[in-house]
């Protein structure tokens, strides 16, 4: 957890993914990792919540001004 110059809890995380799928009849491995943020009472939530549990989220894509990547902002979440 860290917080904005504002004072504002945030926390950064990395999202991972992994799935196995039926595309044009075959099955296919997914994986993927992401960067996300949140702020406020959602990053206070997050920093008590226990690390490789399993996750639904809710939220945007936005690109940093000085990135190339999109973040996903946490805007809720829930056990899946």
């Amino acid at each position: 957890m860290r917080y904005t110059p504002a004072g504002l809890p945030a926390i950064d995380l990395k999202l991972e993914h992994e799935s196995t799928l039926q595309e044009a009849g075959k099955a296919r491995q997914v994986k993927t990792a992401l960067k996300a943020v949140a702020f406020g009472a959602i990053a206070e939530r997050l920093a008590t919540q226990s690390m490789g549990s399993l996750w639904r989220f809710q939220g945007f894509l936005a690109t940093p001004g000085n990135g190339k990547h999109p973040v996903l902002h946490i805007q809720d979440f829930q056990q899946d």
